[in-house]
């Protein structure tokens, strides 16, 4: 290599750190778990004050042993964060140190407790690039974009526990697609393959808030999850899906497809305590959709 060659190569390598940088600029600051089950798990500090602990009361819930129902908090203030010890039965640690008071917390600096171990990484570190990326791609379904079933499992669950802590509704939307193996059989699986691309990017364009869970169940099965949102509002969004479904025009080298789905509702009440609960629910709705003569949505009914 020239010294011309090892000029450009050393001004490329500038031009990428230096755009990771801007695009890590307005990253927020963040808690990184390392280590066991959850690592590379990231955890935004938004909030002037987040608390840390096995209640569900608690910004990030954190249920391993060793860490008590109110463990830690962080305090957030002109990029400055700090830590103290919320008067746990293990103590909080800061790398390898026991916590007695608010403590400062640097870049890289790491919170210990029980068997749970968290990185700080303050805004605009470019680290997090990495690991949000990398959840990016573990939470998302290749296909189709949507979220996959691993991250609906999980959300549907901080979603209850979000419920039972502060009473604001939920609700669950499942839809199927009707006929698909017919459609597979009569215009080939990779027409089929190009419906599910297709409905996903017409749903997301159209028919899911910011705040909604999208997500690509399996197979022809699609759900979005519906927080802060009652049953007749759920009901209202279901059936302007079901037609948006209905009308849209799935065109897979010029033959046109009929695609219609079936759809089931269910929402938090008595009786639900678990995402698995919600879920049957709004499952049982799909098939009385089906039974009901599909290209329709129904309730769960008691």
């Amino acid at each position: 290599m020239g010294k011309d060659d090892s000029t450009i190569v050393l001004t490329d390598i500038k031009s990428a750190l230096g755009s990771t940088e801007i695009e890590a600029k307005n990253t927020a600051p963040a808690l990184l778990i390392v280590g066991g089950d959850l690592n590379g798990t990231l955890f935004d500090l938004l909030e002037e004050e987040i608390t840390v602990g096995k209640s569900s009361n608690n910004k990030i819930q954190l249920e391993f042993s060793g860490i008590s129902r109110n463990h830690f908090k962080v305090t957030m203030g002109d990029n400055i964060a700090n830590v103290e010890d919320l008067g746990s039965t293990n103590g909080t640690f800061v790398n390898n140190k026991r916590i007695d008071g608010p403590t400062e917390l640097s870049k890289g600096d790491i919170i210990k407790i029980g068997s749970m171990a968290l990185k700080y990484l303050p805004k605009g570190d470019p680290e997090r690039l990495t690991y949000d990326k990398l959840k990016e791609e573990a939470d998302t379904d290749k296909h189709t974009g949507c979220f996959n079933k691993a991250y609906f499992n999980k959300a549907i669950a901080d979603e209850i526990s979000n419920c039972k802590a502060s009473g604001s509704p939920l609700s669950l939307i499942i839809f199927d697609l009707d006929h698909f193996k017919h459609l597979n059989d009569n215009f080939g699986h990779d027409a089929g393959d190009f419906v599910l691309k297709d409905l996903a990017g017409l749903i997301r364009e159209n028919g899911v808030r910011e705040l909604d869970i999208f997500a690509r169940y399996g197979g022809e099965e699609f759900v979005i999850l519906l927080p802060k949102t009652n049953i007749k509002n759920a009901f209202e969004i279901a059936e302007r899906l079901r037609l948006l479904i209905e009308k849209h025009q799935f065109i897979y080298e010029g033959k046109e497809m009929p695609v219609t789905a079936s759809i089931g509702l269910a929402d938090y009440r008595k009786g639900v305590k678990t995402g698995t609960d919600l879920f049957k629910r709004a499952d049982e709705a799909v098939y009385q959709a089906k039974n009901g003569g599909r290209n329709q949505v129904k309730f769960y009914r008691d």
